[in-house]
């Protein structure tokens, strides 16, 4: 791996979240009826800052939750080494709600899709939307982002590399070159 670029540093990231959760403030008519949900691992940091933030624009507090998706994926019985397994932690109603999925990158869609299967087992939503921090592009399955923080068209051996402090003592989004021939 190499990296190419650093695209996004610190105060950037923070403006980006900024103005997201601005955005679905908007597009919802306030945090009425809103639920934020974080997918595993940097979704739900991503999730936990929105939440502060529309707190902070709203003076609402609205509720959060962790989702895990890993035994949803339709490559679980394919991969070699075992997946880690972690527990999906929402604690509240979902029914009628209007559900915000968060997650760092959008690639293929098929994440987003087994988070769309994840959620069905926890009730049914009045709407669900999709929050990206970067949409790289190389959609295999018919799923767009409502809120993008940003576009970032990558080759097939370019990634995509969310880094934030809470895990990796870094607020930062890096293009990185792969070597894809194994």
């Amino acid at each position: 791996m190499k990296i190419k670029a650093k695209v996004v540093d610190q105060e950037g990231l923070d403006r980006i979240l900024t103005r997201i959760s601005h955005e679905i403030l908007e597009k919802n008519k306030g945090s009425k009826n809103l639920v934020l949900i974080g997918m595993r691992t940097r979704g739900e940091f991503l999730a936990r800052r929105l939440c502060a933030k529309i707190k902070a624009i709203d003076n609402t507090e609205i509720p959060l939750g962790v989702l895990d998706v890993t035994l949803y994926r339709d490559d679980f019985r394919t991969r070699i080494k075992q997946p880690e397994v972690s527990v999906s932690d929402i604690t509240f109603d979902i029914n009628e709600k209007d559900v915000i999925v968060v997650d760092d990158v959008l690639y293929t869609g098929r994440t987003v899709r087994s988070a769309l299967n994840a959620l069905m087992d926890f009730g049914r939503p009045s709407t669900i939307q999709l929050c990206i921090l970067v949409d790289r592009g190389h959609r295999e399955l018919p799923i767009r982002a409502d809120y993008v923080g940003k576009n970032i068209p990558t080759s097939l051996n370019e990634e995509i590399k969310v880094r934030m402090t809470e895990i990796d003592d870094e607020d930062s989004i890096y293009l990185i070159e792969v070597d894809n021939q194994k």
